[in-house]
């Protein structure tokens, strides 16, 4: 049977033009991934499935949520999505904890990798288990003063916002700890509660229904204000430590990230659910009730942000010498 050459370029017409739409679909459409770099039930994983779950109201997909931990500073999680087709298909849920992860030697690349979108963030406190014998923060301080490397501290993992902020606490008192690395905050918190480890550093938003469920007992926060919570004031270790301020506050920013490489229409539809979900009142209300500072910035005005705490905390590990990469190697600018 013979077969005609039109007949034959309209069919292959046909096909290159099923080809054609399928490659034009508007993004996105297919389910997207967001990979949270630290454990569940802490800050960054609440945070991204509460953002991600208000983001999906306005987008035709579903937006998938798994935890990818491990590694130096949430660097298995970044490493994982770094590899991911540049699409929008795979975000990274994550934390200013990461951007210590390069001068720890987690990964190669400047936080500038990353197109990040903030929600908010939370102080971070210093607790103890509630039958704790010590009953203020200088209880805690003196002892760990008098016997260096006696008490166990859970902060995290290594390079986290906790970490830095439980390494100026040691700085800032001459008091040492024993570091006890966490794969997130909820593991710590648990170990606190568990008497693996006599003290947490963690954030507010984290501790909170611990604390007012009696399980931890908060000495002090890690900013320069004191906190109402749960009846009482919980004061500042600022206050009590003047030479604190010499490293501290370290500010918390967690929210999610595409690749910067993106196409740029794959970051304006991001954007444009980001947006209205941050507008919205179950946002307003969730941080609220959690005890969260919301922010809303993205884009370049959030690559500006991490990239002054990239400089601030990467600058921090290496004075307090916990760094492993020079900073200036890796083309971070000192603050």
């Amino acid at each position: 049977m013979k077969i005609s050459i039109s007949a034959t370029l309209a069919a292959l017409s046909l096909a290159m033009g099923v080809s054609t739409s399928v490659q034009a679909q508007d993004y996105p459409y297919r389910d997207i991934t967001n990979a949270v770099v630290w454990g569940a039930g802490g800050g960054t994983d609440t945070i991204n499935r509460m953002i991600m779950a208000e983001m999906e109201k306005h987008l035709p997909v579903s937006i998938n949520v798994v935890n990818q931990t491990g590694g130096v500073a949430g660097s298995n999680g970044m490493v994982y999505v770094a590899n991911q087709p540049d699409d929008g298909y795979t975000l990274v849920g994550l934390s200013e904890s990461n951007v210590t992860a390069a001068v720890q030697g987690g990964w190669d690349k400047k936080f500038d990798f990353w197109y990040p979108f903030i929600v908010g963030g939370s102080p971070d406190l210093i607790s103890v288990p509630a039958d704790s014998p010590f009953q203020t923060i200088d209880d805690l301080v003196s002892a760990a003063k008098a016997d260096a490397g006696s008490i166990p501290a859970a902060a995290g993992g290594a390079g986290s916002i906790h970490h830095l902020n439980l390494l100026a606490l040691q700085h800032g008192t001459s008091a040492e700890f024993k570091f006890v690395p966490y794969k997130g905050s909820a593991a710590g918190q648990e170990a606190a509660i568990a008497g693996e480890v006599q003290a947490v550093v963690t954030s507010l938003a984290e501790q909170a229904p611990l604390i007012s469920g009696g399980q931890l007992r908060p000495l002090a926060t890690l900013t320069p204000s004191a906190a109402e919570f749960n009846g009482q004031t919980i004061p500042s270790a600022l206050e009590i430590y003047p030479a604190l301020t010499d490293f501290l506050p370290l500010k918390q920013a967690i929210g999610f990230a595409v690749h910067n490489s993106a196409p740029d229409d794959v970051k304006a539809t991001l954007a444009a659910a980001f947006e209205k979900a941050m507008a919205s009142d179950a946002v307003a209300e969730w941080a609220k009730t959690n005890n969260y500072d919301l922010s809303g910035q993205y884009g370049p005005e959030a690559q500006a942000l991490f990239a002054t705490l990239e400089s601030n905390f990467a600058y921090t590990l290496q004075d307090l010498g916990v760094a492993t990469v020079d900073p200036a190697s890796l083309g971070i600018e000192k603050p």
